[in-house]
């Protein structure tokens, strides 16, 4: 059985409760390619969330200007493009037209102090 991996993504202070920032990472397949995988994280007090940035409406990034993902009440992930509006906590579109529909999770955890990424192979810089 392989060890589970687990990636840094960034420290759990770097996002500031009730707000969501958007990552740009590359995932290694099982076949050798590459492909981006743009994510969103969301961190709400101690708990964080994280969902790939696509719209289920027009496969879309949700962010219209840089890590703008929430709703004007900032209680919602909200497409830019088509204004459509998904839970916090469960990623399921409750207004727009991809009404129903989801966003696709992602697994994270908190380790010593980090928001890390498990269950995908992602491409580690060269630093």
């Amino acid at each position: 059985m392989q060890p589970t991996l687990v990636y840094a993504i960034c420290s759990f202070n770097d996002i500031p409760s009730r707000q969501a920032v958007g990552f740009h990472l590359m995932v290694l397949e099982d076949d050798g390619n590459r492909r981006p995988w743009p994510i969103i994280v969301v961190r709400w007090g101690k708990k964080v969330l994280g969902y790939v940035n696509e719209c289920p409406h027009h496969s879309v990034n949700l962010d219209w200007e840089q890590n703008q993902f929430l709703d004007p009440n900032g209680i919602r992930l909200m497409c830019g493009k088509h204004g459509s509006t998904f839970e916090l906590g469960t990623g399921r579109c409750v207004e727009g037209p991809c009404q129903g529909r989801a966003l696709t999770p992602i697994a994270l955890v908190v380790v010593d102090g980090d928001i890390c990424a498990v269950g995908v192979h992602l491409v580690e810089d060269d630093a």
